[in-house]
């Protein structure tokens, strides 16, 4: 009976230190997370990976994805108080359609906050004459994804991100 008991110890004894040696040598999820490469390739990758309407995917060509700089962060990210050391933004040159796909490189330490920041700030009322339906922000690792459109087109987009 006592050698059961030591054995469930020494077992969960075991488990545990796993546990931590897996986290002290990053094996957690957010060294998983970490995208590499530049946010101009991912923004072509989502365009390209995406299950857009066909509709969309036909207007594409009029789509430009330009550098964030600061005279856009306050009419892309409704802020300029949002910290990055890298930022893509892909909307349409001329169009009715409310749309913007926007993606940050922030220090991962302020991911959240970043990501708190758009939330606050964002106008999905921006556009003259057409709002955007809704806005997604998600993140993995230091990239944030941040998108205000019709839904179908969010998800899709969203969708592509998960996926990179």
């Amino acid at each position: 009976m006592r050698s059961g008991k030591t054995t469930i110890l020494v077992a969960g004894f075991l488990i545990l230190l796993t546990g931590v040696m897996c986290s002290a040598c990053g094996g957690g999820k957010a060294d998983s997370e970490k995208l590499e490469g530049s946010l101009q390739d991912m923004m072509a990758s989502l365009y390209a990976n995406a299950d857009l309407v066909q509709d969309f995917r036909d207007n594409l060509d009029s789509y430009e994805t330009i550098e964030l700089t600061d005279d856009l962060e306050v009419s892309v990210l409704g802020t300029d108080q949002i910290t990055y050391t890298e930022g893509v933004a892909s909307m349409p040159m001329m169009s009715s359609t409310a749309y913007q796909c926007v993606l940050l490189r922030v220090d991962e330490a302020d991911v959240e906050s970043a990501k708190q920041a758009l939330k606050d700030n964002a106008d999905l009322d921006k556009w003259v004459c057409v709002s955007a339906e809704t806005m997604l922000i998600e993140s993995r690792g230091d990239v944030i994804f941040f998108i205000m459109c019709d839904k179908q087109t969010a998800s899709a987009m969203s969708s592509a991100f998960q996926k990179l």
